[in-house]
């Protein structure tokens, strides 16, 4: 019983450490979000003391991001990204698991292998493609996160699927129902935790992603919310003062989103592991 206390005490001293680790920037991010720019460059690790301490840098760093706008551009973009991932990769993926053709293990491998190649070796090519399709646009990005996101949802689609009992899709086809029915009525719905988890995912990966909107979105009134926080770091002047607090802006609708939920990132792995 010793041993076994011993360990889990180190365990949970290791825990926390990392955990002051992982939460150390969150933490010099917001008590400098209530500092003046000089203070800030006087202490960037000190607490604020009651002279110092401003809340002005924070109704100043919403206008400036103009955030209802920014926020509606990146939950329009977000949103929409994530739910034709999720309808287009299970569908591909379904097909996938079902169908046997001599070419679904190369498609399949194709999609594993994409995973392996970086963002930065496609970018140009890719907005030179867009730009000559005319669509450096909103729709032209939300098309591009569904390709990028594609390899990894499908894959992860793909492993789950694969323990939805056939039985249940034979049993549709018996009752009369077509090949969209029998996915959209049978399978779709069994579906549930891995997209919960798959949508997760993604959402908190395009919400935060800052470079490919740099290179798609060139209208003003289009910005998400990353690259509104850019305004802040000018070529002669950087402004931490606002730029803290509007980090912390656009950190705060994806933390509220992830806390909620969390649960179902572990849940649909385990169940797809388990099934």
């Amino acid at each position: 019983m010793g041993r076994t206390r011993m360990k889990r005490i180190g365990l949970f001293l290791l825990g926390s450490l990392l955990a002051l680790l992982f939460l150390s920037p969150i933490w010099i991010l917001l008590i400098n979000s209530f500092k003046s720019l000089k203070n800030i460059y006087l202490d960037v690790l000190g607490l604020p003391n009651r002279d110092t301490f401003l809340w002005k840098n924070y109704p100043e760093a919403f206008e400036k991001l103009d955030f209802a706008t920014s926020f509606f551009n990146s939950a329009a973009i977000t949103i929409s990204a994530t739910v034709l991932i999720l309808i287009f990769c299970a569908m591909a993926a379904w097909a996938l698991v079902r169908y046997k053709w001599k070419i679904s293990n190369i498609i399949f491998l194709s999609f594993a292998a994409a995973m392996l190649i970086p963002f930065q070796c496609v970018m140009l090519p890719l907005v030179s493609l867009m730009d000559a399709m005319n669509m450096m646009n909103r729709p032209g990005i939300v098309v591009m996160y569904l390709g990028f996101g594609a390899s990894l949802s499908i894959i992860m689609l793909h492993g789950f699927i694969k323990n939805v009992p056939l039985e249940l899709e034979e049993a549709a086809t018996i009752d009369g129902c077509n090949m969209f029915q029998t996915f959209f009525r049978i399978v779709l719905p069994l579906l549930k935790t891995i997209l919960i988890t798959v949508a997760i995912l993604n959402v908190m990966w395009i919400w935060n992603d800052f470079l490919l909107p740099q290179l798609m979105i060139n209208k003003t009134g289009w910005q998400t919310l990353p690259l509104k926080t850019f305004l802040f770091f000018g070529q002669f002047s950087k402004r931490w003062d606002l730029a803290t607090a509007g980090l912390l802006l656009c950190m705060i609708p994806i933390v509220i989103f992830y806390l909620f939920c969390q649960k179902y990132i572990v849940k649909g792995v385990t169940e797809g592991a388990i099934k």
